[in-house]
């Protein structure tokens, strides 16, 4: 039998699944479909990785969030978690240690293309890559560059090379897969990963360094970032959060990942 607040968690999936099916629905998108399908125009979904840092030292787990510049293409003004495409370095970036096993292998399991380790570490590289250009946040291990855990040289990684930092992805956590409807100018086949404040090996003076692309950086409850600017896809991730810390306070990686991807006018929720 369902608690009171698993019914409650379920009830806020459906309406945001319901809200984002009336999008794609909508005669505005069907219009934008068919112009692009009529210039020969196939949007295929690009590669990203975004991270949910949580810290759960306060009563109320907060997470890391920012809106994203206004002047930007995708998703202007909204409130986000970090994150955004995965890049060529990423891929031969190296870490102090290597994704979780159970984690790896549901990613090499589900990918779209040829499925690779490396593409798995690819993905997690990303994800913390990008919370270090948009937060300052550096997630690895201090004091450890040297021969044994040397740097990547390329300049993506320079901020950890300077605070003597091998990045880590090890307690990173798969947390949800989510592919861009059709419709928008940009389409994503995102991986979420969640990892905890504790993963934090540096952070900036002041507390973080907000990039131009990602501002007003802030900790917060799931619930206050429901209540801002938040788009569809972040308010189904913020109620699948809620839903998964009540049940998996720990985040375990053996915990199943919800997928989410559009077919035939509906946004399906899969489990990998």
């Amino acid at each position: 039998m369902k608690t009171e607040a698993q019914a409650e968690g379920d009830s806020g999936l459906a309406d945001e699944l319901a809200r984002i099916e009336q999008i794609i629905n909508s005669p505005e998108m069907r219009d934008v479909r068919r112009h692009r399908q009529g210039n020969g125009r196939v949007l295929r979904p690009r590669n990203a990785a975004t991270i949910i840092v949580v810290d759960d030292e306060g009563k109320e787990p907060k997470i890391l969030m920012g809106r994203r510049n206004r002047s930007l293409t995708f998703m202007p003004g909204a409130l986000v978690f970090p994150g955004g495409s995965v890049d060529r370095a990423d891929a031969t970036a190296p870490a102090a240690d290597n994704l979780h096993p159970g984690t790896e292998a549901r990613i090499v399991a589900n990918m779209r293309g040829r499925p690779s380790a490396h593409r798995a570490h690819a993905l997690g590289m990303a994800a913390i890559r990008e919370l270090a250009e948009e937060s300052g946040l550096l997630i690895g291990r201090k004091g450890e560059v040297d021969s044994a855990h040397p740097a990547s040289s390329h300049p993506d990684w320079q901020d950890f090379r300077d605070a003597n930092v091998v990045p880590a992805i090890g307690g990173l956590v798969l947390f949800a897969r989510a592919i861009t409807p059709p419709g928008p100018p940009r389409r994503f086949d995102t991986w979420f990963f969640a990892a905890r404040a504790s993963e934090i090996a540096h952070r900036p003076e002041g507390g973080f360094r907000p990039s131009g692309e990602l501002e007003a950086l802030q900790w917060m409850t799931p619930g206050e970032a429901i209540g801002g600017p938040t788009r569809e896809i972040t308010r189904v991730m913020l109620v699948e959060l809620m839903r998964r810390m009540k049940r998996d306070p720990t985040l375990d990686p053996s915990h199943p990942a919800p997928f989410y991807r559009a077919l035939r006018g509906q946004f399906h929720r899969e489990i990998m």
